[in-house]
């Protein structure tokens, strides 16, 4: 019944709403090409392709960041000088307009501190040849 009235509600506003068959795959590769490339130094730069110039959001230790400068900028004025991902587990659901909702839990370790769990959640957004990051939030999971 309510699948029935979510396909109605979408027939009237007359769009045609597909999703990715493909989800999960394509969600649980961006995230090893993700991590891989933000932890190399050498690679980070080139983290700025995922995300649009204007309407890419990250949410960043609860601080907002809106574009892919921004974004790059945040990024450039983390003070560690070695960072590892170990993801524990990523999480993929399909959305309506072909995106990826991605859902990653882990543990990362900068320099000599000891490993944090994080948790990051990622909405990837269809373009015309690919993906980019429409929206980015991540936090530290610590306890006070």
């Amino acid at each position: 019944m309510a699948q029935l009235g979510f396909a109605l509600v979408i027939t009237q506003i007359g769009k045609v709403r597909t999703m990715n068959p493909q989800y999960d795959v394509i969600g649980k590769a961006f995230v090893q090409q993700y991590y891989a490339m933000f932890d190399d130094p050498v690679q980070r730069p080139n983290l700025l392709s995922l995300y649009n110039a204007e309407g890419s959001l990250l949410t960043f230790e609860g601080a907002q960041h809106m574009g892919s400068a921004k974004i790059m900028e945040k990024f450039s004025a983390l003070t560690f000088q070695k960072i590892q991902h170990h993801v524990t587990t990523v999480d993929c659901q399909p959305m309506w307009d072909g995106g990826i909702l991605i859902n990653v839990l882990g543990q990362l370790k900068t320099d000599d501190d000891p490993p944090h769990s994080f948790s990051h959640t990622f909405i990837l957004k269809p373009s015309e040849t690919s993906f980019f990051v429409q929206h980015e939030m991540f936090r530290l999971n610590l306890h006070s």
